[in-house]
């Protein structure tokens, strides 16, 4: 129970105001931004329009990269936006020329999804062990490949070092002096780099499978590919056309660290709605288990853990609830003057928030800096005070002592007593948190980033308040019955000099409104004009 109501809770920083969208992100490192334009961005655009729900299509086509994007309503799930948008792709792909690029789906995240970042460097001693090239190789086969299992990750974007390519450089004299043309080179490297699959083999009791490697493992298997026969029946080989070495993708830009040379990051990218802390905890988990499979000298090294402003924001509000806590706490023993009656209606916070928690669950309100700190422990604590307070009078005036004959009451007198006062005082509390929860009606009707920023905070509000006046028509009768001093007589204490104190300055004030009232609507009048 404790794990459904508290540790599930999805906690973050902030809510996430991110609308409602999915991303077409084609690469096409060839091409100029005017080409992307018009042989991919307009075509993926043209062939999204006509899918229902959809708020804007935008997008920006820059050299050798178009990324559309494709924003839905609020109330549209993002799994159904996507599988629409996957089966439009197929008709894009039609229409964009061979070789130019293929649209592709980018991860199911948000803004705020780039939930953890980190860098891979070698330890001192092994800055020369190994190249920018190794990194990025360790990076995307080992790292990458094992962290994209965690529960809760949606992609891991690589950057830095350098992409391990195979590079074949062709002399186009040597083309032209024996005929080949470049689409033969293509053909030749594509039907010799793949496996062939046969039947098999029954020679009992064993069965053995035909099969044939030809999938490229080296430079030395490149350079036998034969890319055609002369007329004389000589094969021509590539490494008779070309020259084959190892290389690497273009980049445009690089990461370094600490001024000491090349490393490799990356970025950890979240699922869309994923509980963020769980998110981190899986992949600092998953990470410890991989640096046992690292190279001897490589390590792994995070520069940006959202787990950091997550605990800040979180301690922020900690700390202020408890404070707001405390400050009720406080107030109500010194106004109410009567210790067991202050607790009494203090313990109403902690099972309010338990409350409001359990519901925050249910409607998938997650925890944040907006909707936990929205919470204020007075307004919680409105209908509790009144049905104390009322129970406190009710007790200690003359007539329970005419009534009874007797300065303290017996637990069945007590129960009884209790039970009328709260009764009669029961509408009042009723309306004045009705009132509060009213207040509350036009966040809720708030929609796009004021409703995702807002909605939170007024839901997290709501419920509190509702299990506050649930609460005290239960718990709070129950309790005061049992707790409280069953003495009926009363004694003054600090707490009624107070409030005699505010009296001798409130009455003068009220009655004066009520002689003038005329007088203070002209002058609200007029206040309302100036301003």
């Amino acid at each position: 129970m404790g794990e459904l109501f508290i540790n599930s809770l999805p906690i973050d920083a902030v809510p996430d105001i991110t609308n409602n969208q999915v991303q077409v992100i084609t690469s096409s490192p060839s091409l100029a931004a005017g080409e992307i334009e018009r042989l991919v961005t307009f075509p993926v655009e043209q062939t999204m329009a006509t899918i229902p729900g959809i708020e804007e299509v935008r997008s920006f086509s820059r050299f050798g990269l178009s990324v559309v994007t494709i924003v839905f309503k609020d109330n549209v799930d993002v799994y159904w936006a996507r599988q629409q948008v996957n089966e439009r792709l197929t008709e894009a792909k039609t229409i964009i020329p061979d070789g130019v690029g293929s649209p592709e789906l980018a991860p199911v995240t948000t803004g705020l999804g780039e939930i953890y970042q980190y860098v891979i460097h070698t330890k001192k001693g092994y800055e020369n062990k190994y190249s920018a090239t190794d990194l990025r190789t360790i990076q995307d086969w080992i790292v990458r490949r094992q962290l994209l299992g965690t529960e809760g990750v949606a992609d891991i974007s690589s950057f830095g070092g350098f992409l391990k390519q195979y590079e074949i450089a062709l002399n186009p004299d040597k083309l032209r002096s024996m005929n080949i043309s470049i689409s033969e080179v293509f053909t030749a490297l594509q039907k010799n780099n793949q496996n062939t699959g046969g039947a098999y083999i029954d020679k009992k009791p064993n069965a053995y499978f035909i099969r044939s490697e030809g999938l490229i493992g080296s430079i030395e298997d490149i350079e036998k590919i034969v890319v055609k026969a002369n007329p004389n029946g000589i094969p021509v080989l590539m490494r008779n056309v070309a020259k084959i070495n190892l290389g690497h993708a273009t980049r445009y830009g690089a990461m370094t660290r600490n001024d000491e040379g090349e490393v490799v990051g990356a970025i950890v990218m979240m699922l869309k709605g994923a509980n963020s802390s769980k998110v981190i905890s899986n992949v600092k988990e998953r990470i410890t288990q991989i640096e046992k499979t690292l190279p001897e000298g490589v390590v792994i090294e995070p520069f940006l853990d959202r787990t950091k402003l997550v605990n800040n924001a979180i301690n922020t509000v900690t700390k202020n609830l408890a404070e707001g806590a405390l400050i009720v706490i406080f107030v109500l023993v010194l106004l109410l003057g009567n210790w067991r009656a202050g607790l009494v209606v203090a313990s109403v916070i902690p099972l309010a928030m338990l409350f409001a928690i359990a519901l925050m669950n249910l409607f998938g309100v997650s925890g944040n800096l907006m909707s936990l700190g929205a919470i204020d422990f007075g307004l919680i604590v409105d209908g509790a005070v009144i049905i104390v307070e009322a129970t406190l009078h009710h007790i200690t005036g003359r007539r329970l002592f005419e009534k009874f004959g007797s300065t303290k009451l017996t637990q069945n007198q007590m129960d009884s007593e209790v039970y009328e006062s709260a009764s009669k005082i029961r509408n009042s509390a009723a309306f004045g948190e009705i009132i509060i929860l009213i207040v509350y009606l036009p966040i809720l009707a708030l929609v796009g980033i004021e409703g995702k920023m807002f909605k939170p905070m007024a839901q997290t509000v709501s419920f509190a308040i509702l299990g506050a006046f649930i609460l005290s028509l239960t718990y709070v009768p129950m309790i005061s019955a049992l707790c409280l001093s069953k003495k009926t007589q009363h004694k003054r204490n600090i707490s009624d000099r107070i409030m005699d104190f505010f009296q001798r300055i409130y009455t003068p004030l009220i009655e004066g409104a009520l002689k003038e009232k005329y007088s203070l609507l002209f002058l609200l009048y007029y206040y309302l004009c100036q301003v």
